[in-house]
C-alpha cells in the first residue's frame, strides 16, 4: 500500500535570467513539504548559461 505522502515537486526558475532576455531558460526540479512551507520557494542555484549562482522562484 502506498503512503501518502506531503511531499510535492516544484519547478524553480531563475529570476535574472528572465529578466534579462536572453534566450532559454534555466530551470530546477526539486521538493518541499507542502505542509510546513506553504509559501513559494526561493532558492539560490547555479545558472549554467550566465555561468553564476543566481536566485530561482518556484513557479508551480
Amino acid at each position: 500500500m502506498a503512503k501518502k505522502g506531503n511531499r510535492v515537486q516544484v519547478i524553480m526558475e531563475c529570476t535574472e535570467h528572465k529578466n534579462s532576455g536572453l534566450p532559454g531558460t534555466s530551470r530546477y526540479i526539486t521538493t518541499k513539504n507542502k505542509k510546513t512551507t506553504t509559501e513559494r520557494l526561493e532558492l539560490k542555484k547555479y545558472n549554467p548559461r550566465l555561468k553564476r549562482v543566481t536566485v530561482h522562484k518556484e513557479i508551480k
